[in-house]
């Protein structure tokens, strides 16, 4: 069964880094666009930051911009996640999604909290 696992979470505080993992098992990443999503409780689900299936495009939101870095390594089927200088606002569960053409798959989600 085709799934993403995602890890790397966990309570740190105010200006401190985590590094997420979306790792793919059952299916190969190389093709497929990853984007970093996450929900914060009351809150929509936000687009974080995205990558293309070279790495050779990335885009994120302009509240992480400058703090994360995206970055995936198709040979280990991983695509990461830097996340440093966190604030209390990036606490939220985050997780992967991948998409190529029709065919997506979520991660079940990996929480970050950042205190203050």
């Amino acid at each position: 069964q085709p799934q993403l696992v995602e890890s790397g979470g966990a309570l740190v505080q105010s200006g401190g880094s985590l590094r997420l993992s979306c790792a793919a098992v059952g299916f190969t990443l190389d093709y497929y666009v990853i984007g970093w999503f996450r929900q914060a409780p009351g809150k929509e689900c936000e687009g974080v930051s995205c990558i293309s299936s070279s790495g050779g495009y990335t885009d994120y939101a302009g509240s992480v911009k400058g703090r994360f870095t995206i970055s995936r390594d198709n040979a280990k089927n991983t695509v990461y996640l830097q996340m440093n200088s966190l604030k209390p606002e990036d606490t939220a569960v985050y997780y992967c999604h991948a998409k190529v053409s029709l065919r997506g798959y979520w991660g079940q989600g990996t929480q970050v909290t950042v205190s203050s």
